[in-house]
């Protein structure tokens, strides 16, 4: 977790907890990354085997069964050597890869002090490089296992996606009341968008810098709202 001193602090202020929850994968990026993490490194022909062989899985909707198949790729390799590999594509994600429009989101919350989280099926290794970069302050993203400073070619815990982002999110929460704010662009954030207080879902047309309808407690007392925010609930980009 990366500490901001600078932003307003719910906790010490009385003001109410608000959190931001985003997807990773062509909601802040403009991608999907876990391919190319594979691909820079188990290799190409390795990663378009175990698609080949996961096809059943595919065509059946399986993505932890396709996952768990891709990750075995990864056995037995050095996890220095897979680190680096991680924070190369998090270069190229910082570089190429993220949505402008989303990133002014993630600002536009910063700055009313909410707190920002990254709940992601995708690995944590590169996106906890990017989350460092946008000063976000937690990621919970899909873990590699490690033994004795190699990879097991296992998942370390559950993929999250689905349900679990929404397990993992409560258990960071630690039971602490809070209106939660959820960005989101498949039916794999789908429990994600239903648990929060305002979903919104991420498509093709860009977002707005800040949201045309907000609740006023979550405008910081000291910066200045839209000049349409009223209501509350569940609100469109």
């Amino acid at each position: 977790m990366v500490s901001h001193p600078d932003r307003p602090d719910a906790h010490a202020t009385g003001a109410r907890r608000v959190v931001a929850v985003f997807d990773f994968d062509k909601t802040i990026s403009t991608r999907d990354n876990v391919l190319p993490f594979l691909v820079a490194a188990a290799g190409r022909v390795a990663v378009l085997g175990a698609l080949l062989r996961s096809a059943p899985d595919l065509a059946r909707g399986r993505r932890d069964a396709v996952k768990a198949r891709l990750v075995r790729l990864l056995a037995g390799r050095e996890e220095h050597e897979v680190r680096a590999v991680a924070a190369s594509i998090a270069t190229d994600i910082i570089d190429h890869h993220l949505r402008p429009d989303v990133v002014a989101r993630v600002r536009w919350h910063q700055g009313q002090g909410h707190e920002i989280v990254i709940v992601s099926a995708s690995f944590a290794w590169y996106l906890e490089a990017v989350a460092r970069h946008l000063a976000v302050d937690a990621v919970l993203a899909t873990g590699l296992e490690v033994v004795e400073g190699r990879l097991t070619g296992r998942l370390a815990g559950p993929n999250v996606r689905r349900a679990e982002k929404v397990r993992r999110l409560e258990v960071w929460l630690g039971g602490t009341p809070a209106r939660i704010w959820a960005y989101g662009d498949s039916a794999g954030d789908r429990e994600l968008l239903a648990r929060a207080d305002v979903a919104m879902r991420v498509g093709r047309a860009p977002l707005s810098a800040a949201p045309l309808d907000v609740d006023p407690d979550d405008i910081a007392a000291d910066r200045p709202g839209p000049d349409s925010a009223s209501g509350t609930g569940r609100v469109a980009p």
